[in-house]
């Protein structure tokens, strides 16, 4: 099993399919038991995701360093939400404008939002696939109407390289962070 990515407050735990056959069975005991943080019933919410990303996992389109991880805030052993890569390293969506680069996203809970939890496991896990897989591109698709994260991904130094109309979430921004962008600096 993939290692928990520790942070001061947060760990990101990988979900194995194990625990993602749980989520969209909704076996919410086995669920917790498996990832062994306390789960929000929002989580369960998400069993398309969870059903999703076990069919790729299945399928041979993804393994287990790149499944989606749950952060859980070491303090009161609860998941306040996930984050996760989209696919393995360079996939051919994103050959035209970051090659080698990997696209992740976040997801963090109404009731614990504002609290930055989502930089910190963003900037946690893209330490972690520089330093464990040697990537430097770095890329998320963000709405314009999202202000949060516009902020955050900007305050990180991400650049916008481009848009497009996600089937799911409509007008998207796309944006990019890597040593050569403005900001130089990578987690």
């Amino acid at each position: 099993m993939e290692a928990i990515i520790a942070t001061d407050r947060l760990d990101l735990v990988p979900m194995t399919p194990a625990f993602l056959r749980s989520t969209f069975q909704e076996a919410r005991d086995e669920a917790s038991s498996i990832l062994g943080l306390k789960i929000p019933p929002a989580w369960f919410d998400c069993a398309d995701f969870a059903a999703f990303r076990l069919r790729q996992f299945e399928a041979g389109e993804t393994s287990q360093p790149w499944l989606p991880r749950a952060i859980g805030q070491r303090s009161t052993g609860e998941m306040v939400g996930y984050i996760n890569f989209h696919t393995p390293p360079a996939p051919q969506y994103l050959k035209s404008i970051s090659p080698g680069g990997i696209e992740f996203g976040y997801t963090v809970f109404p009731e614990h939002r504002r609290k930055k939890f989502a930089w910190e496991a963003s900037q946690a896990l893209m330490r972690w696939a520089r330093i464990t897989h040697g990537l430097t591109a770095f890329v998320v698709s963000v709405s314009p109407h999202n202000i949060a994260s516009l902020t955050m991904i900007l305050k990180m130094g991400f650049r916008r390289i481009g848009s497009q109309i996600d089937e799911e979430d409509g007008p998207e921004d796309i944006f990019e962070l890597t040593p050569d962008g403005a900001s130089g600096q990578l987690p």
